[in-house]
């Protein structure tokens, strides 16, 4: 019923104006106690309630937070997901899940979207092809934050973001494959534009070169799962064929797993593998279970909370916020 009833019909009810009822129900002192007790006890026996938005566009306030993110069925999303709503209602806040599906046209659009509608904040992580960041700009400009998180700008001087530790997760699996005195390694990165990919790269590669004795690195870049099998199965089908494979994603290690049990091959000893993972979900899938690096999505979605949370209640310069990583001993290096 309550979804029914307006400030209209209630003053309507009452024979007084809109802005009256609206004042009235305020406590307005330029109201009559009498009017204010009739408005008040009319409105509740027919169980009016406020239009937030109506008091949002009047008051440029909001308790409502946006999330764009790539997609929801990807369980690091999904984990990141779940730690923004847990925290946001905690905080008194709601929240809009808005998917771009990587598509960067869908992204601007989500953005115009938060920006009409003056959420509180958004969270964004950028498609693959993003590169004009004058709508983001526009959000700060209007003072609805913006946190950036997992993909954010190459240049994040400007902005605020929260991040994993990108290189010490590299570093981390890179220095376990030292330590296991392999000979040839694939590592398989995702898109080379995310500066995710950038940083991993870059400080796995750099693991390797500073070691005199490292073993032969070949590096290709694809986070299609299809792709990741046509590429592994050509690689092990070769007489100098990879003795460990490195996965950047959990995407990745799915595709290479499928491909080497589609070889039959045995883990670890024909080929070892080692992944940076969201969770232990994906490799406690396997026998054995697949030694990671952990990059907990709903660690980051806390932080991100956190970061957002401060945006909104202080004037603070940018973050660069990371979560750090470790690394979970399994049986496949």
């Amino acid at each position: 019923m309550s979804d029914a009833i307006t400030l209209k019909k209630i003053s309507q009810l009452l024979n007084i104006s809109i802005s009256t009822a609206s004042r009235a129900l305020k406590d307005h002192p330029d109201i009559a106690d009498s009017t204010k007790q009739k408005v008040k006890e009319l409105a509740e026996m027919l169980e009016y309630e406020p239009n937030p938005y109506a008091i949002q566009l009047s008051t440029s306030s909001s308790r409502v937070f946006g999330l764009i993110v790539p997609e929801v069925s990807n369980l690091f999303y999904t984990s990141f997901i779940d730690a923004i709503e847990d925290e946001s209602r905690k905080a008194g806040y709601t929240l809009i899940i808005l998917k771009s599906d990587d598509d960067a046209e869908i992204e601007a659009a989500h953005i115009k979207y938060c920006k009409k509608h003056r959420v509180a904040g958004l969270f964004a992580c950028i498609t693959p092809s993003t590169s004009n960041f004058e709508l983001f700009q526009s959000l700060s400009k209007s003072n609805i934050p913006v946190v950036f998180f997992d993909r954010v700008p190459p240049d994040n001087s400007n902005c605020n973001t929260v991040c994993f530790a990108d290189e010490r997760a590299a570093s981390i699996a890179a220095e376990a494959i030292l330590k296991k005195n392999k000979k040839k390694v694939l590592a398989i990165f995702a898109e080379p534009s995310l500066s995710v990919t950038q940083k991993r790269l870059k400080a796995f590669r750099k693991v390797f070169q500073q070691h005199a004795n490292a073993p032969k690195l070949d590096i290709y870049h694809t986070n299609n799962y299809e792709n990741i099998k046509e590429i592994i199965k050509k690689q092990l089908a070769n007489a100098d064929r990879p003795d460990t494979i490195f996965c950047m994603t959990d995407v990745i290690l799915t595709g290479a797993m499928k491909a080497i049990h589609e070889l039959k091959l045995m883990v670890p000893e024909e080929v070892a593998v080692i992944t940076i993972s969201n969770s232990d979900f994906f490799p406690k899938l396997y026998t054995p279970e697949i030694t990671y690096v952990e990059t907990s999505g709903y660690k980051l979605g806390v932080l991100a909370l956190s970061a957002m949370i401060t945006c909104v209640e202080e004037d603070v310069p940018y973050q660069e916020l990371y979560v750090d990583s470790y690394l979970v001993e399994g049986q496949s290096l």
